[in-house]
Protein backbone atom coordinates (compact mmCIF):
# COMPACT_ATOMS: atom_id res chain seq x y z
CA UNK A 1 0.00 0.00 0.00
CA UNK A 2 1.38 3.41 -0.99
CA UNK A 3 1.89 6.08 1.65
CA UNK A 4 -0.75 8.80 1.88
CA UNK A 5 0.84 12.18 1.23
CA UNK A 6 -0.06 14.80 3.87
CA UNK A 7 0.72 18.52 3.56
CA UNK A 8 0.86 20.07 7.04
CA UNK A 9 -0.28 23.65 7.65
CA UNK A 10 0.72 25.20 10.96
CA UNK A 11 1.72 28.54 12.47
CA UNK A 12 5.50 28.47 12.12
CA UNK A 13 6.06 31.01 14.89
CA UNK A 14 3.74 29.44 17.47
CA UNK A 15 3.31 25.71 16.88
CA UNK A 16 6.71 24.35 15.83
CA UNK A 17 6.68 21.81 18.68
CA UNK A 18 3.63 20.08 17.20
CA UNK A 19 5.15 19.96 13.75
CA UNK A 20 8.20 18.33 15.30
CA UNK A 21 5.99 15.68 16.92
CA UNK A 22 4.56 14.89 13.49
CA UNK A 23 8.08 14.64 12.12
CA UNK A 24 8.85 12.01 14.75
CA UNK A 25 5.72 10.10 13.74
CA UNK A 26 6.63 10.38 10.06
CA UNK A 27 8.19 6.93 10.21
CA UNK A 28 4.64 5.53 9.98
CA UNK A 29 4.33 3.11 7.10
CA UNK A 30 1.03 4.56 5.88
CA UNK A 31 1.57 8.33 5.88
CA UNK A 32 4.22 10.71 4.63
CA UNK A 33 3.94 14.15 6.23
CA UNK A 34 5.21 17.04 4.10
CA UNK A 35 6.44 20.26 5.67
CA UNK A 36 7.52 23.58 4.28
CA UNK A 37 11.01 23.66 5.75
CA UNK A 38 11.58 27.33 5.04
CA UNK A 39 9.09 28.53 7.65
CA UNK A 40 7.85 31.53 5.67
CA UNK A 41 8.78 34.53 7.73
CA UNK A 42 7.99 36.68 4.75
CA UNK A 43 4.67 38.54 4.84
CA UNK A 44 2.16 37.04 2.43
CA UNK A 45 2.20 40.26 0.38
CA UNK A 46 6.01 40.51 0.18
CA UNK A 47 8.11 40.34 -2.97
CA UNK A 48 9.22 36.79 -2.07
CA UNK A 49 5.68 35.55 -1.40
CA UNK A 50 5.12 34.53 -5.02
CA UNK A 51 8.04 32.10 -4.93
CA UNK A 52 6.89 30.69 -1.59
CA UNK A 53 3.33 30.24 -2.87
CA UNK A 54 4.64 28.47 -5.98
CA UNK A 55 6.67 26.06 -3.85
CA UNK A 56 3.77 25.43 -1.47
CA UNK A 57 1.39 24.84 -4.37
CA UNK A 58 3.77 22.26 -5.85
CA UNK A 59 3.94 20.43 -2.51
CA UNK A 60 0.14 20.52 -2.19
CA UNK A 61 -0.33 19.11 -5.68
CA UNK A 62 1.82 16.16 -4.64
CA UNK A 63 -0.37 15.57 -1.57
CA UNK A 64 -3.75 14.01 -0.92
CA UNK A 65 -4.49 15.63 2.46
CA UNK A 66 -4.14 18.98 4.18
CA UNK A 67 -3.60 18.57 7.93
CA UNK A 68 -4.15 21.87 9.75
CA UNK A 69 -2.67 22.18 13.23
CA UNK A 70 -4.85 24.78 14.96
CA UNK A 71 -2.97 26.73 17.60
CA UNK A 72 -3.91 29.83 19.56
CA UNK A 73 -3.14 32.26 16.71
CA UNK A 74 -3.74 30.04 13.67
CA UNK A 75 -6.96 31.80 12.70
CA UNK A 76 -4.95 35.05 12.36
CA UNK A 77 -2.25 33.60 10.10
CA UNK A 78 -2.47 34.91 6.54
CA UNK A 79 -0.24 32.03 5.36
CA UNK A 80 -2.41 29.35 6.94
CA UNK A 81 -5.55 30.96 5.57
CA UNK A 82 -3.94 31.03 2.11
CA UNK A 83 -2.89 27.36 2.40
CA UNK A 84 -6.42 26.32 3.39
CA UNK A 85 -7.96 28.33 0.56
CA UNK A 86 -5.46 27.00 -1.98
CA UNK A 87 -5.99 23.41 -0.85
CA UNK A 88 -9.72 23.68 -1.65
CA UNK A 89 -9.24 24.93 -5.23
CA UNK A 90 -10.21 22.55 -8.01
CA UNK A 91 -6.66 21.93 -9.29
CA UNK A 92 -5.63 20.64 -5.85
CA UNK A 93 -8.78 19.76 -3.84
CA UNK A 94 -7.13 18.13 -0.83
CA UNK A 95 -8.97 16.16 1.84
CA UNK A 96 -9.16 18.43 4.90
CA UNK A 97 -8.20 17.29 8.39
CA UNK A 98 -7.62 19.49 11.43
CA UNK A 99 -6.50 19.14 15.02
CA UNK A 100 -6.92 21.79 17.69
CA UNK A 101 -4.09 21.94 20.19
CA UNK A 102 -6.65 23.25 22.67
CA UNK A 103 -10.41 22.95 22.17
CA UNK A 104 -10.90 26.63 22.95
CA UNK A 105 -8.81 27.80 19.99
CA UNK A 106 -10.62 29.45 17.09
CA UNK A 107 -11.01 27.42 13.91
CA UNK A 108 -9.67 29.25 10.83
CA UNK A 109 -12.67 30.50 8.83
CA UNK A 110 -11.58 28.61 5.70
CA UNK A 111 -12.26 25.30 7.46
CA UNK A 112 -15.82 26.18 8.45
CA UNK A 113 -18.59 24.41 6.53
CA UNK A 114 -16.12 22.29 4.57
CA UNK A 115 -16.77 18.92 6.14
CA UNK A 116 -13.20 18.87 7.45
CA UNK A 117 -12.52 15.97 9.77
CA UNK A 118 -11.23 16.95 13.20
CA UNK A 119 -8.90 14.63 15.08
CA UNK A 120 -10.12 14.04 18.64
CA UNK A 121 -6.65 14.31 20.15
CA UNK A 122 -3.13 15.25 19.17
CA UNK A 123 -1.91 11.69 19.19
CA UNK A 124 -0.48 9.64 16.37
CA UNK A 125 -3.48 7.29 16.41
CA UNK A 126 -5.99 10.16 16.65
CA UNK A 127 -4.53 11.96 13.66
CA UNK A 128 -4.24 8.78 11.59
CA UNK A 129 -7.88 7.92 12.36
CA UNK A 130 -8.95 11.39 11.20
CA UNK A 131 -6.89 11.09 8.01
CA UNK A 132 -8.47 7.71 7.30
CA UNK A 133 -11.95 9.26 7.72
CA UNK A 134 -11.31 12.31 5.53
CA UNK A 135 -12.99 13.04 2.22
CA UNK A 136 -12.99 16.07 -0.06
CA UNK A 137 -16.71 16.77 -0.32
CA UNK A 138 -16.77 20.52 0.19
Amino acid sequence: MAKKEVFVSYDHSEDLHYKNLLREWDANDNFDFEFDQRSPNEPINSVEAGKIKESLTKMMKESEYLLVIIGKKSHESDWMNWEISRAKQSDIKLKLVAIKIDSSYTTPSGLLSTGAIFARSFTRDGIIAALNSANNNY
